[in-house]
């Protein structure tokens, strides 16, 4: 059924775009299937029974239905005020007006129609891609998330190009996005190959006369080969090709035979020689959501998901960037009130302050964590325990050093997670007592850095603070196309894709 999931794990869990209730949040951690979720704790569910309340009394005062109010601003606003409400701390700057008052909505969502939002992290599959078991991602969606799916009928397509694009900028204030891949001992499982995503980038940029895609290229340290790849993609001098994207464990699946280290001088040194005399001095590194076994499943591998390798390879090669993909975060092993004590008993976040500490003591400014996937399950999972990731983040890297990422297309369109950032603020109360930051409002600078401004400066867009702010993407033809589909009643359908826990 599943992608990454052993046959013990695929047992706990079923497709999201199975739930009944189409929360426009998640009201549980959703896995795109590298990991098993934890199952929806009982402050999760009373989440979903209060947004339930609030959708009937509001859909009835505007006179729609349940569903379609959930569908609108005023429903998203609504999935906010609930988790304020039962998680306290007021995490998510929502006014409760909002919750019944589509103009006020809508003048609100107009006036931030505009913010520049680069993806940092996004993906569709190859049209040859032959694994179904992958649609159990769907399946499991469906469950949890989105019932609608089911009846319409789930297959590969929810993973392909085009869905790609209609959740990624028909449904969504995405600007740019940086479409990525993954590496598998089996190549079979790759999800697109790299003349793929250079291929779609061009297609996408050249339709729109304009840059709205950059591309990864995957690469894998230590298999027999890999440096004729990097030679390979370097002669082909793409513009597009801005960075590489890599996972030191090897493979998400399965224990790999080609485990490798950041600061291995004789793998990767060589290889970063390379890359800098070639202009491209970006690495994205896939850190973090190992299985919750994981010291058992990947027995003697799992440290590579940490970043034990990250200060050494940072001082001894100032001159590239490393991207730590989902700040290493590591899963929720328990109920997701359980990392918060232990946040709150210690100040740290396993795995993910280790990269701020490792930033910290390289002192070359070369590290930046990203936020996808970690961000959207901190956000479902605890709200308290989101604001204190970013809030860490944002504190020990600085808001320059911190970039935003949805994982798009695994869990939908991402629009929920741009409001669930635009809303988030680290209470004052946490800000004393752990020394972390105020995040601002929806646009605030610190905000303006992490959604878009960051990866403009590391994928050398060329892009001034003001530059960026004048940008008009509302003119091209992605935007028109965007357009006509909601003209025609398309908007947000609250569908996730991939895996919640069910036992």
């Amino acid at each position: 059924m599943s992608t990454w999931l052993s046959e013990r794990e695929e047992g706990l869990v079923e497709g999201a775009e199975e739930l009944e209730f189409q929360s426009p949040v998640p009201t549980q951690i959703v896995s795109n299937g590298e990991y098993l979720p934890p199952p929806q704790s009982p402050k999760q569910k009373q989440v979903e029974n209060r947004i339930k309340e609030l959708a009937e009394e509001n859909s009835k005062f505007l006179g729609m239905t349940r569903r379609e109010y959930l569908m609108t601003n005023c429903g998203m606003a609504a999935a906010f005020l609930a988790m304020n409400e039962i998680y306290g701390g007021n995490v998510f700057q929502v006014d409760p007006a909002e919750a019944r008052d589509p103009e006020m909505t809508l003048e609100r969502a107009n006036a931030l129609s505009g913010q520049f939002i680069f993806d940092d992290q996004t993906h569709f599959l190859r049209d040859d891609f032959a694994h179904e078991e992958i649609t159990g991602l769907g399946e499991f969606a469906a469950e949890h998330w989105n019932p609608v799916l089911k009846e319409e009928g789930i297959s590969l397509t929810r993973y392909k190009f085009e869905n790609y694009i209609r959740e990624l900028w028909f449904t969504a204030d995405t600007k740019m996005a940086l479409l990525s891949g993954a590496p598998f001992d089996d190549p079979t499982w790759y999800l697109l190959f790299n003349d793929q995503i250079m291929s779609a980038c061009n297609t996408v940029n050249d339709f729109v006369g304009g840059q709205r895609m950059l591309g990864h290229a995957v690469i894998t340290p230590g298999q027999p080969g890999w440096m004729d790849t990097v030679d390979e993609t370097i002669s082909n001098n793409d513009p597009n090709m801005v960075s590489w994207k890599s996972y030191t464990i090897g493979d998400p699946l399965a224990p790999s035979k080609w485990p490798w280290r950041l600061d291995d001088e004789k793998i990767m040194y060589p290889f970063y020689e390379k890359s800098l005399k070639a202009g491209i001095n970006t690495i994205c590194v896939h850190k973090g959501l190992m299985p919750p076994d994981y010291e058992q499943s990947f027995k003697g591998l799992w440290q590579y998901a940490t970043a034990w390798d990250l200060e050494k390879a940072a001082k001894d090669w100032p001159d590239m960037r490393f991207v730590i993909y989902h700040t290493a975060l590591r899963p929720f092993l328990e109920l997701p009130d359980q990392a918060w004590a232990e946040f709150e008993a210690t100040g740290r976040i396993k795995w993910a302050t280790d990269v701020v500490e490792a930033a910290q003591a390289a002192g070359t400014g070369n590290i930046y964590g990203e936020i996808g996937t970690s961000f959207a399950n901190s956000a479902v999972a605890h709200p308290k325990f989101s604001a204190a990731f970013i809030g860490t983040l944002v504190a020990g890297l600085g808001a320059d050093h911190v970039v935003y990422g949805s994982d798009t297309v695994w869990y939908g369109s991402p629009q929920w997670q741009i409001e669930a950032m635009r809303r988030l603020e680290v209470p004052g109360d946490m800000q004393e007592k752990y020394g972390l930051p105020a995040l601002g409002g929806p646009n605030s600078l610190t905000k303006q850095a992490i959604f878009g401004l960051n990866s403009a400066r590391l994928y050398n867009l060329g892009m001034t603070n003001v530059e960026l702010q004048n940008l008009n993407f509302g003119e091209d033809k992605l935007a028109e196309l965007g357009r006509e589909y909601r003209e025609r009643g398309g908007g947000p359908t609250n569908k996730r894709y991939g895996f919640v826990r069910t036992a």
